[in-house]
């Protein structure tokens, strides 16, 4: 029985492309043996899998690495780590780096530093990118048909060609569709750029698909090439991949972040408790001025009417104050969080129930504009936490995991920023919702602007990522609030609550709905 046990788990091993080392053979055959027949396969497939996620530096494996994996299938199938809510600090969220040659994504093992030196600048392009080509690669307007299928199931299919690919040729060349990043390497003149090289673009007679084309996003370009210089016929953005199809390809690799080892998606346990809670609600708020007095009386009223059904979280977005306060902004916003607690000692019944996230915005006391930003300083919120210990001050970006559904909050003005940036201005300027949407979940990433227009910490773009798309997008941002559904990824925007007269949004996760909600006079 061990005899025939350990010849099929080496064949198994073998046909992934791995080696047993005979000491790990031996614990394997062993360990395999106190399983149940019926289970015996499954396990070995699980146990597979847990040995290509770990970083392996040889076909050849012994028996650290199979304990490794056997301990983390135990944790899995024990589900002792699941829980229902968690806000995920981004500067902590897993940094994965897909790797061509393995068809897979590994972990960084690089250790991450605000002051990056010029190879973490060039990894946030080279990533992106990557990330984007291995998704357009797979979508069925680029893979080829399969042989024998039938004529209309074939379709037109599309070749992607490198930037190298144009400059080598010393001929004209048509319909040609590259990938590549839209940048101004000289005043004036555009270019596309890709790892392989840069050419010069020609957009006298571009037509510009659906979306916000800036400078540093990817496009999908359209053209022929002569003397050097590509001559777009159309733009358009790599396509949007749903979640579950990402996931399908990449197995349960925890993208996200949080206590799980795997992805929540695949968690039973979980994904029961989301659908029998339907009281399960979210508030988000944006522009929360603690501050201003009428601010802080709708939030009054606000809690008073949640009070019998206590939301699961109340997620408030900055900026804190209306005003910058010099130097004199952290005691101001430290007694304003002192008000927001008086205020929360009447509503004991959602000081206990519910969570309250604050998310800064980019006017609160911090280092700068910079992307990611931390927490606000614990010498501000110190005083907030002991009086309401359900508080929770995140980071921005901001991640919550709620049982199997992965929400990202964003705090910025994103939207105007994006509209001023645009090499080409939508002419349906009341689609601007719908396009900004559209740009943000086909580049994968919360912020595809130049890093003169809005920095990011390089080591840390991998936290603005969105990939594979979250359940929900919530962005607070004072341009009007919207919601659009794309790709079963939910882009809303809250809208600045004090100057929509005081609107906000409420989230559904059973239903996966959003509201717009107001607070009456």
């Amino acid at each position: 029985m061990a005899t025939k046990l350990k010849s099929e788990v080496v064949s198994a091993f073998k046909m992934n492309g791995l080696s047993l080392k005979s000491d790990a053979s031996k614990f394997l055959v062993e360990a395999l043996m106190t399983v149940d027949d019926t289970e015996r396969y499954d396990w070995i497939d699980r146990l597979i899998e847990a040995v290509q996620k770990q970083q392996l530096l040889s076909p050849m494996i012994d028996q650290s690495t199979i304990e490794k994996a056997i301990h983390e299938c135990n944790a899995d199938s024990e589900e002792d780590t699941d829980q229902i809510f968690n806000v995920i600090n981004v500067f902590n969220a897993p940094h994965f780096v897909y790797n061509y040659a393995r068809k897979k994504f590994v972990k960084s093992t690089s250790v991450p530093s605000l002051h990056g030196n010029a190879d973490s600048k060039t990894a946030i392009f080279r990533e992106r990118y990557n990330i984007l080509h291995q998704r357009t690669s797979r979508h069925n307007l680029f893979t080829a048909p399969v042989t024998g299928a039938p004529q209309e199931q074939k379709g037109k299919k599309f070749q992607l060609k490198p930037v190298e690919f144009l400059l080598g040729s010393t001929s004209k060349l048509g319909e040609i569709i590259v990938l590549g990043m839209l940048t101004q390497l000289k005043e004036g003149k555009y270019f596309l750029e890709d790892p392989t090289g840069a050419v010069q673009l020609d957009l006298s007679q571009a037509d510009f698909h659906s979306g916000l084309f800036t400078e540093n996003c990817f496009v999908l370009a359209e053209g022929w090439y002569e003397d050097e210089v590509f001559h777009i016929n159309a733009f358009g953005f790599p396509p949007p991949e749903p979640a579950d199809t990402t996931r399908s390809y990449f197995g349960s690799i925890n993208f996200f972040g949080g206590p799980s080892a795997t992805s929540v998606k695949t968690s039973q346990k979980l994904k029961t408790i989301e659908k029998d809670n339907e009281d399960a609600i979210f508030v988000f708020l944006s522009d929360v001025w603690l501050d201003q007095l009428q601010v802080r009386q709708k939030l009054q009223a606000l809690f008073s009417g949640f009070a019998d059904v206590p939301p699961t979280a109340f997620v408030f977005c900055g900026n804190f104050s209306s005003a910058p306060y010099g130097s004199h902004h952290i005691k101001a916003l430290k007694d304003s969080l002192h008000e927001l607690s008086v205020i929360l000692t009447e509503f004991p019944t959602l000081v206990k129930e519910s969570k309250f996230v604050f998310v800064p915005g980019p006017q609160d006391p911090g280092p700068g504009h910079i992307l990611p930003r931390p927490p606000l300083s614990e010498c501000i919120t110190e005083e907030f936490r002991k009086k309401v210990p359900t508080s929770i001050f995140a980071t921005n970006p901001c991640r919550i995991q709620y049982c199997t559904q992965e929400i990202v909050v964003f705090k910025e003005d994103i939207v105007n920023k994006m509209c001023r940036n645009c090499v080409r201005f939508p002419s349906a300027s009341s689609e601007i919702p719908a396009h900004f949407a559209k740009t943000v979940i086909s580049q994968g990433h919360l912020c595809p602007l130049p890093l003169h227009v809005s920095p990011i910490y390089w080591a840390y773009d991998n936290a603005l990522r969105i990939y594979p798309l979250p359940d929900l997008i919530v962005f607070a941002d004072k341009y009007e609030a919207f919601t659009v559904n794309s790709v079963n990824c939910i882009c809303t925007n809250t809208g600045s609550f004090p100057r929509s007269d005081f609107g906000f949004k409420v989230y559904y996760p059973s239903s996966k709905q959003v509201e717009d909600s107001k607070i009456p006079d």
